[in-house]
């Protein structure tokens, strides 16, 4: 009895742990490889130097303020003074809100962002999870994002496998 017993626990055993099976993706090489991505990137530097430099530019006005202010303060008067002080003030406010405005959490480079590459991630995770379902992938690990990857097969990467599903062979 306990012979079949120990053979039902062990066959139940053979049985829940057949082999699983893994892949990897190396995100940064699939994005590479994508054309609408490299230039959705340039597009964002685009403007992202566009908006730093009117940021920037606030920024000065307002140095460019507080130093006149600092030349000019032995002859302005008390009145004078806060209402350049005031001055200064919103000029560096005005920066800082467009700079909010701009590269805040959820500022327009930000939208920008999620707009451009947002629909290419989206593509890309489908074709990734179609081929994990087609081919029985348990699970999909990025080698790009997990930097505790030591060494992996080259076997078991199938980045060119899910260019060629988004049509960009390689």
């Amino acid at each position: 009895m306990k012979k079949i017993i120990l053979f039902t626990v062990l066959l139940a055993f053979a049985i829940g742990a057949k082999a699983q099976k893994f892949a990897l993706i190396d995100m940064e090489y699939i994005l590479k490889n994508i054309p609408a991505y490299e230039m959705a990137n340039e597009q964002l530097n685009s403007i992202s130097k566009k908006w730093q430099a009117e940021v920037e530019t606030l920024q000065q006005d307002a140095q460019n303020l507080y130093k006149t202010y600092q030349a000019d303060l032995v002859f302005l008067s008390a009145d004078m003074k806060s209402k350049r002080e005031a001055e200064i003030v919103a000029k560096e406010q005005a920066a800082q809100d467009l700079k909010r405005k701009y590269f805040g959490a959820d500022g327009e480079l930000f939208k920008k962002r999620e707009s451009l590459v947002k629909p290419i991630q989206d593509e890309i995770y489908n074709a990734v999870k179609e081929i994990s379902e087609k081919q029985g992938y348990a699970m999909v690990v990025d080698r790009a994002s997990d930097r505790s990857i030591i060494y992996a097969t080259p076997k078991i990467d199938i980045s060119n496998e899910i260019l060629t599903k988004l049509g960009y062979s390689k």
